[in-house]
């Protein structure tokens, strides 16, 4: 067997991100010399799942305020007794929902690699309501967004149920004439206006229609709100009744990262964990790049593919919390429709205004939390994973404290809120995901930090796999992601 200083290497991939996982994906079954790197001991980069030993270690690593990666502020509290060994936890870092209509899905069916992941249903959209001396307490709603469910909701009045489901009916095909007419003028506008102004939409309605948008801005634009609410939509139902969105079992987008890496792998990939490049410079006169790794050992590689290491023009921070709860909040997982699977994530908005923390600072932004079950294995039985998110400012931290402790409220339905038991604080710089190249080295930029998958993320690793490709290849469109099954895979395996 060659040493790696005397193979000649077609491409280095350093790091296990998404991105670059889903590169080693694609270029599995290519014939390529990949060599693929990663300075963690882990998988899946910044969209890794830890247990708790290993989030406490990165934890340590990332509490500096001032840090020019993506993390940054991390922070850990645990109170009281309650949790079991490191390995019963995996803790996703930036967890995402795939909704069905996702160009991911999609690759990953046609790739063969869906067959070893394993795919959970997102269950019901909530928004937390709260109480006062006035009104009853703290409660979540539950979103209705088919006209069944707007049929079916009591709470609705019949005026403004006409007024939903005329939008509802909009939506779907906002992007054919007429309806581009009535949108179009206003694309850059906020989507709250809108909903007034053209479906006379109250408060609480417009507050249901823009959760379901998932997004950190409240002042998101008609373009974006609209586009969103239609890819939840039209997701509805394609894998089965009552969800729109899936959730990878074992920490999200870190499984589909790791599938990614199983199969350049298989496809004679050579992986390294633990190791980093130190140096890259041009190999002389030679079409190369000399790459030097962590461990001293010199390298040539025709290309080098790797993660931005500072934002790169304007990037949005999000404050993120992760929190374990001793409750298993079972009444937030149920089925609504006849014949759908058990969801095991269930997804929480507090419009903005809505969080006030003791000293009575109100949030400025939405904040969600995804609220994740013991069957997506991330926690023992008997608790639940709480991941919530909000724009970044100076009290975010304290209004996601405040989130999670009126969520539990609201969900338990206790007086006093229930400890958690688990606290992971931390900061994550957001970007495009885009792919940009210099000379023989291209370089995928930070990550976007929404709650749902970004499928522009994918035109990037298509971009990676062309530079890594040769130009003599006239199929490219039917290579990439495209494979035969391999001797002795089934034909007929479900898709979830």
């Amino acid at each position: 067997m060659e040493s790696l200083s005397d193979t000649k290497w077609d491409v280095v991939i350093s790091g296990t991100g998404l991105q670059q996982s889903l590169l080693a994906l694609a270029l599995s079954r290519s014939g390529k010399n990949v060599l693929h790197v990663d300075p963690n001991d882990y998988y899946g980069g910044h969209e890794a799942a830890l247990s708790l030993q290993e989030a406490d270690e990165w934890a340590e690593k990332h509490q500096s305020a001032f840090g020019e990666g993506v993390f940054a502020a991390a922070q850990v509290n645990k109170e009281g007794e309650g949790l079991s060994f490191s390995r019963a936890y995996s803790l996703a870092l930036a967890p995402q929902l795939i909704h069905a209509r996702s160009e991911l899905l999609s690759q990953l069916v046609l790739s063969k690699a869906f067959r070893q992941i394993e795919f959970l249903a997102v269950g019901s959209f909530y928004i937390y309501k709260p109480g006062s001396e006035s009104m009853p307490p703290p409660s979540l709603s539950r979103i209705p967004s088919t006209r069944e469910d707007v049929f079916a909701n009591t709470a609705i009045p019949a005026r403004a149920k006409r007024s939903l489901m005329k939008f509802l009916k909009f939506v779907l095909e906002y992007d054919s004439e007429p309806h581009t007419e009535l949108w179009q003028p206003r694309a850059s506008e906020p989507l709250v206006r809108f909903l007034e102004s053209e479906f006379k939409l109250d408060l609480d309605l417009r507050s249901y229609v823009v959760t379901l948008t998932l997004s950190l801005d409240e002042k998101i634009s008609v373009e974006a709100g609209l586009a969103a609410i239609n890819r939840h939509l039209t997701s509805m139902g394609v894998f089965g009744a009552g969800f729109a969105a899936v959730y990878p079992k074992w920490g999200g987008l870190s499984e589909v990262a790791q599938v990614g890496c199983r199969a350049g792998a298989v496809g004679g990939a050579v992986y390294m964990l633990g190791i980093g490049i130190s140096a890259v410079q041009n190999a002389g006169d030679e079409d190369e790049l000399a790459v030097t790794l962590a461990n001293g050992v010199a390298i040539r590689s025709k290309a080098l593919v790797q993660g931005s290491s500072n934002p790169a023009g304007e990037s949005r921070t999000v404050s993120r919390l992760t929190a374990v709860v001793n409750l298993n909040l079972s009444s937030m997982f149920e089925s609504t429709v006849e014949g759908a699977p058990t969801p095991c994530v269930a997804v929480v908005a507090f419009p903005a205004g809505s969080i006030t923390t003791s000293d009575g600072t109100s949030s400025g932004s939405p904040t969600y939390a995804l609220v994740h079950s013991s069957d997506t294995g991330e926690c023992p039985a008997g608790q639940c994973t709480v991941y919530l998110s909000t724009t970044s400012s100076p009290r975010s931290k304290d209004l996601l404290d405040a989130a999670l402790s009126s969520l539990l409220t609201a969900a338990s339905r206790a007086q006093e809120p229930p400890k958690h038991l688990y606290r992971l604080h931390y900061e994550q710089r957001g970007g495009t995901g885009s792919f940009t190249v210099d000379n023989k080295t291209g370089t995928f930029a930070f990550p976007p930090p929404g709650l749902a998958f970004d499928d522009s993320v994918l035109s990037s690793v298509r971009e990676a796999w062309n530079m890594v490709m040769t130009r003599d290849s006239v199929d490219g469109d039917e290579e990439y992601m495209n494979f035969e099954d391999r001797e002795g895979a089934a034909d007929d395996d479900d898709v979830f």
